[in-house]
């Protein structure tokens, strides 16, 4: 089977830092390369992959300013559909704009729908419903207006996360520092807790870094080390006692809270979007409302089993699973 994967051309596929679309995707490609597939990852230049690589920019448009983001998304799909004939499927994890050029090739088109920025994007979606196959990534983020092939769950490398059963005890914020995420949440939990904080991610809105999140730092109890790559990030994930996770929004996936279950750490989230498909409650977490009650399962955090999170993780959310699940799709629609 011929497979070109569509990646976003903001970060490298996959991402130094933050990059959640480009991971998936390059977990994707890999995935399938692993399986003897025929794969062209369609990705930044500098973009590392064990199949074919095809780029039409050296850098994404987030890690070199120059460059402007329209314009590389542009060529980089264009680029993708002038050769869609080579390939006997084209897998876009590149939002709604390939969908665009979907009626004009015979190769078909699946896409997965990462989540939606807003309610607008929905009618691009809508027009190609019966043309094109979308896979959601959780149940949580459906449109009832579209037609949904499967959902697949986010699949990760297991082998990145090591597993640790002697935490330290901190709890972690690890995310973009965005009102969305919970950033000032986690700090008003983690001190009415009485635990230390430790806040690693991108400032995504900086009014409310310097608003809510920087008063409260202080080097000590509250402290911000800043972005995590991947060896940091396994880290911070297996040496905390908890993964704070206080969205104020549906969350589509949440791959870090997938991350820090893969290294056995808990994760206490408001119950909120796709929450509930990605935590076992009480089990490898705690689903909370407020504050005040994340504030009360961190006291609780000891009746968690850190080897179930582990296995329960490793089950749902591991690349090789979503890989094998992405196959069948792609036999199901050639067939």
């Amino acid at each position: 089977m011929k497979i070109a994967v569509l990646s976003p051309v903001a970060w490298r596929t996959p991402p130094r830092h933050y990059g959640p679309w480009e991971q998936i995707a390059s977990n994707i490609a890999e995935g399938m390369v692993a399986l003897g597939e025929d794969v062209t990852l369609f990705a930044t230049g500098d973009s590392v992959t064990g199949g074919k690589l095809a780029s039409i920019c050296a850098a994404g448009y987030e890690e070199d300013r120059s460059q402007d983001a329209k314009v590389l998304e542009c060529l980089h799909i264009s680029n993708l559909m002038e050769h869609a004939g080579e390939f006997d499927i084209i897998h876009n994890n590149f939002d709604f704009l390939p969908l665009t050029y979907s009626r004009l090739i015979k190769t078909p088109v699946i896409t997965t729908i990462h989540g939606f920025s807003s309610p607008k994007i929905v009618p691009v979606y809508k027009k190609y419903n019966d043309t094109s196959h979308y896979v959601s990534i959780s149940n949580a983020d459906r449109s009832p207006e579209l037609n949904y092939l499967a959902t697949v769950y986010n699949g990760l490398d297991v082998a990145h996360f090591d597993f640790n059963e002697t935490p330290e005890d901190y709890l972690l914020y690890f995310g973009r520092i965005h009102p969305d995420k919970g950033t000032a949440e986690a700090i008003e939990i983690a001190v009415k807790a009485k635990r230390r904080l430790l806040i690693a991610g991108i400032i995504q809105d900086a009014n409310y870094y310097r608003e809510k999140v920087e008063p409260r730092l202080n080097n000590k109890d509250i402290q911000f080390i800043g972005e995590a790559g991947p060896g940091k990030r396994n880290e911070l994930l297996g040496k905390a006692a908890a993964l704070l996770h206080p969205i104020s929004f549906n969350e589509p996936f949440g791959m870090s809270v997938a991350e820090a279950m893969l290294c056995g750490t808990p994760v206490i989230a408001f119950n909120k979007g796709s929450m509930p498909e990605l935590i076992n409650d009480r089990q490898t977490g705690f689903l909370v409302n407020t504050v005040n009650e994340a504030v009360n399962c961190v006291n609780c955090l000891p009746v968690i089993n850190r080897s179930y999170c582990r296995e329960w993780a490793k089950g749902k959310f591991s690349k090789e699973k979503m890989v094998r699940d992405y196959r069948e799709l792609y036999q199901k629609i050639l067939s």
